[in-house]
């Protein structure tokens, strides 16, 4: 697939994230508060932060997305109070 061509698919994808946070498939476990929206091969991660604030920690390859994911999520919410 041309590079263009995902670019457009990754804008919709976003619009359709920004649209409706819930799109996409919830994950499981350690994950539990991320969803998953396919993009072709990709996946873009995001979760609702606040009423109306859609955090997007990660867009990347389903191969390594997960685990990326887990290791930003898990960052983050040590450094938090």
């Amino acid at each position: 697939m041309s590079r263009p061509k995902i670019k457009r698919k990754l804008r919709a994808a976003l619009g359709l994230v920004q649209f409706d946070p819930e799109v996409g498939r919830a994950l499981k476990e350690e994950l539990q508060a991320v969803r998953s929206c396919r993009v072709g091969r990709l996946r873009i991660i995001n979760r609702l932060a606040r009423a109306s604030v859609i955090d997007i920690p990660a867009i990347g390859p389903r191969q390594t997305i997960y685990e990326e994911t887990f290791r930003l999520v898990t960052r983050q919410t040590r450094r938090r109070p």
